[in-house]
């Protein structure tokens, strides 16, 4: 068994569409349960859809539901060469459901709409994927994972519940197989147990196809990007950026915590409960090697690793008494930036100063500002970035910060920190 996840990238055109499914013959032997996001930028727009309808803005959001709905509805036809084929009352199910939350005034808090309407992208995706692998010969079974993963009703960031999930998975995912070796399903979605559906949160699809390889007890698991691998920074960012053909889990979490767009920790939990390794690889080469992400990864071997998160706000807090930032005083300064719901990205105290680096939200900021202001004097400097560099070297380090001003620093003997001007 082995476990496949196809991000949005990789459906964007009829061509991409019909390479993923080359990927997918290629491993048709084996059993495979595939998860697939919603197609290009499919979610962006039903967010819109899910904004204009919360601000009662119905014909905006209805005629925005109607133009996604002639996008799939054409991309199916030139999939499937006709637009007489059983899909096309199944997509049509799935709009119809759409309209119907539309057609009501909200009286719920705009996360559960955004979850009754966002949703619908990977429903389509998948249904429309699988319509067109059967006829193309790719024999497949394609499943709602609303009818297996359970959840909590914490709309937007649901919470899987692996004890009913687990039961689900297997009276309903796993006879499939015995009809087919390949089985569709949906990543990022789920539902309550009244029913209602949910969203998994920041890269849900990832971790949704990490949730089935763990209960499925996967031989692997693969995300098919459209980049070569894993690598040591943001190519985008900086130039001569080297491959990573192997990294430990707990590598990968520490570039994710640190602010590079790498595989979420959420989604690497469940691989590392059950040493199942994670292969990146590009779905417009199946034959690169790409990265792997397992266990058993000597450090040493990595190059330096970079990650650059732009648009910090560095912000001093001291005592309005100028008395020492003790203890008590850490305790409550952390408990109102989790109040507010702000993360620190990096943190340093002296003697009556508590300075900080978290990413640039004004209204959050002044919020913090308010709950502060009765104890602390705050001073904050905006326009800021923060880097990271993981198994530094010296001669790096400083062609890094050239030209800089390093106005906070950290480092210990793998990483080191730097907020910069």
């Amino acid at each position: 068994m082995k476990v496949f996840k196809f991000g949005g990238a990789s459906l964007e055109t009829i061509e991409r569409i019909q390479q993923v499914g080359k990927i997918i013959e290629a491993h048709a032997s084996g059993k495979l349960l595939v998860v697939i996001s919603a197609m290009g930028k499919t979610t962006n727009e039903l967010e819109k859809v899910a904004q204009n309808y919360f601000m009662r803005k119905r014909e905006i959001a209805a005629q925005l539901l109607y133009n996604v709905e002639q996008q799939h509805k054409d991309i199916a036809a030139a999939l499937l060469g006709t637009r007489e084929h059983p899909l096309f009352t199944q997509l049509q199910q799935f709009f119809t459901e759409a309209e119907w939350t539309l057609g009501e005034k909200p009286h719920r808090n705009y996360d559960y709409y955004y979850d009754q309407l966002v949703g619908l992208g990977e429903l389509l995706s998948t249904a429309i994927v699988s319509a067109y692998f059967n006829q193309a010969g790719i024999r497949n079974t394609w499943v709602d994972v609303r009818d297996v993963f359970r959840t909590d009703d914490n709309f937007r960031d649901a919470n899987i519940n692996w004890e009913v999930t687990e039961l689900q998975v297997n009276q309903k995912v796993l006879p499939l197989f015995n009809t087919a070796n390949i089985v569709i399903a949906q990543g990022f979605i789920g539902s309550t147990d009244q029913n209602e559906s949910v969203t998994l949160g920041r890269e849900g699809s990832d971790f949704s196809a990490a949730v089935f390889a763990n209960l499925l007890n996967a031989e692997s698991q693969t995300i098919w990007k459209d980049v070569t691998g894993l690598k040591n920074a943001d190519p985008k960012l900086f130039p001569n950026t080297v491959d990573i053909p192997e990294i430990a889990y707990s590598e990968v979490i520490e570039m994710a915590y640190y602010g590079a767009q790498v595989i979420h920790p959420k989604t690497i939990k469940p691989l590392q409960n059950k040493q199942i390794p994670l292969y990146v690889k590009c779905f417009l080469d199946m034959h690169l090697p790409g990265t792997v992400i397992r266990q058993d990864v000597d450090g040493r071997k990595l190059p330096p690793i970079i990650v650059l998160k732009k648009n910090q706000v560095l912000i001093s807090i001291t005592s309005r008494d100028f008395s020492f930032i003790t203890e008590d005083k850490i305790s409550e300064i952390y408990e109102i930036f989790h109040d507010k719901k702000i993360k620190i990205n990096l943190t340093q105290n002296a003697a009556i100063t508590f300075s900080c680096s978290i990413d640039h939200n004004p209204e959050k900021i002044e919020l913090l500002i308010k709950a502060l202001h009765t104890g602390y004097r705050i001073n904050y400097d905006e326009g800021l970035e923060l880097l990271t560099v993981r198994h530094y070297q010296n001669g790096l380090i400083e062609e890094l910060t050239q030209n800089r001003k390093i106005l906070l620093e950290q480092r210990n003997a793998s990483t080191i920190q730097m907020v910069l001007k």
